[in-house]
């Protein structure tokens, strides 16, 4: 069992849209076929975006999800906080630059 560092504090964001925070709540109940919400936090404002999808979901739907509702508003960030659930360790960034056209 790998333990995990010690805690980091993070800087305060300058800007607003600029870090945000992500992370995902299950259990509510489905409406119109989605049981999961992904909530998309700034850490300037608190503004906060509830995108809902449904369960399974996959790095390639949240990735969607995401530059539909995240980046098209606000445009790309420099800074990303999540828990380290697969789906954010997985493909999710792959995805992301496919959308945004940029060859890695």
């Amino acid at each position: 069992m790998h333990l995990g560092g010690l805690l980091q504090p993070l800087l305060a964001p300058q800007h607003v849209w600029i870090d945000i925070s992500m992370d995902f709540v299950e259990g509510p109940r489905k409406v119109g076929g989605k049981s999961v919400i992904l909530i998309v936090v700034d850490g300037f404002s608190k503004y906060s975006h509830f995108i809902a999808l449904g369960h399974s979901y996959f790095a390639s739907s949240v990735a969607k999800a995401f530059f539909a509702n995240i980046v098209r508003l606000h445009g790309f960030l420099s800074s990303i906080v999540s828990d380290r659930d697969p789906v954010f360790t997985s493909n999710f960034w792959t995805k992301i630059v496919r959308l945004a056209g940029v060859k890695l």
